[in-house]
């Protein structure tokens, strides 16, 4: 008998195997017992309106330092929207100039 044909065989008879064994498998998963699974949403404990006005507290807070530490008296000039071209190579940077003083002012926490 020649090695091809043998292995031909074995390869058949292996892939026979296999499919009578998941037939068998897929036969018990099936005929078994079923059981059913309820999902149930979790139970939110009610928030106490104490708790609620700590976290807006904590809300405004953030926000009153953020307000004073970023605003508008920060930038000497409003910002002006243009249609310069900067993405071409053929493109510029809008004319003007930035102090340090603008940038310092803008990155400082107070």
């Amino acid at each position: 008998m020649k090695l091809d044909v043998l292995r031909k065989i074995i390869k058949e008879e292996v892939k026979a195997a296999i499919q009578e064994e998941l037939r068998d498998i897929l036969l018990e998963a099936v005929k078994s017992n079923k059981q059913t699974i309820q999902e149930t949403q979790p139970v939110k404990a009610p928030v106490s309106p104490e708790v609620k006005q700590n976290i807006r507290e904590s809300y405004r807070n953030i926000l009153g330092e953020t307000a004073a530490a970023f605003n508008s008296s920060h930038v000497t000039q409003p910002l002006r929207v243009t249609n310069i071209d900067t993405a071409s190579p053929n493109g510029s940077l809008p004319e003007g100039e930035v102090s340090m003083d603008q940038i310092m002012g803008l990155m400082s926490v107070k």
